[in-house]
């Protein structure tokens, strides 16, 4: 039927693109004057007025000031309003749950964490979810039906087939077929699941050094090794959502690790995970290895031996490079991406030292010659993708006039 809503060329279309722009670009610029925003869309001045009067009357922006500092009268400035929509974001592992809710600007307006210690849960995962969702919201000013959408991120990936839980074992409660529905019902917002490094792409794709690039692969190793694939600016995921598990690949230089979903490891993370990478120290005969966490020990020997020349610490950085590209190998050689994003602790705490000596070992050692880099989003970058997850989702919700 024509001039109905969703037809393409009708004036309520157009209307509707014209305002989606605008937005996007308060979003990216801040606050703009009628004239800044008209010249940055090609609209007229009265077609400019127009707009920003029929998205201030829709709660959409703001009158936020005038320009100063400039010659002739002060003009009225714009901007996105922060609060016509809400989003959150939830990172899970064993120890913990960290929870954040940002406004529809980006901005983090309330962050909580929930301790989650033991192999088995105190509390089911559903309360455990909910109480660290409220404690974001409530540290935001906020109640829980002010939050339009939450994306929560796992090891692992929920299979879309059965609802469950794959690819992560070592997390306690999470794996029952139940779970998905018993939290939506819970949950009165719309709610996503992703995988953990695949949020850490996105994070680095938005906001890091991925922008501006539609093919690359992201490798993570914190407290697992694995890896997350974006194909054509895509996130590829495979069939059940077990893309990018590359802690599993079997690699030259260790034993074949059989039974991998029981074992809950393989030869690439027995290789270069960072549980590896204190025993190497040991065996290199570097002394005063730190205990702890395998993660914050291995972050710490990466970054002691990134400032040493020679000696046994440089000798891990080289050995570490060798392993990392061991497996980095393979997926180059099959995907070609045009960059490889190295993320997670126990690669950015090596910085430019690390990047330089893998880069090298993997041009020795696959046909493919992408350009590695080091990760830029290094605060919470799992909790950061979740958000960015939830506000792209959200602001396609709420910034749609064309209802």
């Amino acid at each position: 039927m024509a001039g109905t809503a969703g037809t393409p060329g009708t004036p309520r279309v157009l209307r509707a693109m014209n305002d989606r722009a605008a937005l996007d670009l308060l979003l990216e610029h801040g606050p703009l004057s009628r004239t800044r925003i008209g010249k940055l869309t090609g609209l007229s001045k009265p077609t400019a007025s127009q707009l920003l009067a029929r998205l201030e009357a829709a709660g959409l922006v703001l009158a936020t000031g005038t320009s100063e500092g400039r010659p002739g009268p002060s003009a009225q400035l714009y901007s996105v309003n922060p609060a016509a929509a809400h989003a959150a974001g939830l990172d899970v592992n064993p120890g913990r749950i960290r929870a954040a809710v940002a406004d529809i600007t980006g901005r983090t307006v309330g962050e909580y964490e929930l301790p989650t210690p033991g192999r088995r849960p105190a509390r089911p995962v559903v309360q455990q979810v909910t109480e660290a969702l409220d404690g974001a919201v409530k540290a935001g000013g906020l109640a829980r039906d002010d939050v339009h959408r939450l994306v929560i991120g796992t090891p692992g990936a929920f299979d879309p087939g059965t609802g469950r839980l794959r690819y992560a074992s070592h997390l306690p409660g999470w794996h029952s077929p139940t779970l998905l529905d018993e939290l939506a019902a819970a949950l009165p917002m719309p709610v996503e699941y992703e995988n953990d490094v695949n949020l850490v792409a996105i994070a680095e794709q938005r906001l890091g050094a991925a922008r501006g690039h539609g093919d690359f692969v992201l490798l993570w190793n914190q407290e697992g090794l694995g890896a997350a694939l974006v194909l054509g600016g895509r996130l590829h995921r495979g069939w059940t959502g077990g893309a990018g598990e590359v802690g599993f690949l079997p690699v030259p230089g260790t034993p074949l690790v059989r039974q991998v979903t029981k074992a809950n490891s393989g030869g690439y993370q027995e290789l270069a995970g960072s549980q590896a990478v204190p025993k190497l120290a040991r065996e290199l005969g570097i002394e005063d290895v730190p205990t702890g966490p395998y993660t914050e020990t291995a972050a710490t020997l990466v970054a002691d031996a990134a400032d040493h020349a020679t000696g046994p610490h440089r000798e891990l950085l080289r050995t570490y490079a060798t392993r990392l590209a061991t497996g980095l190998a393979s997926l180059v050689s099959v995907l070609d991406p045009e960059l490889v994003v190295l993320s997670g602790t126990s690669l950015t705490a090596g910085g430019e030292v690390l990047r330089a000596l893998v880069q090298a070992e993997l041009e020795e050692l696959a046909a493919a010659r992408p350009r590695l880099v080091v990760g830029d989003v290094r605060e919470h970058p799992v909790l950061r993708g979740a958000l960015e997850s939830a506000l792209a989702t959200t602001r396609d919700e709420v910034f749609d006039t064309s209802r």
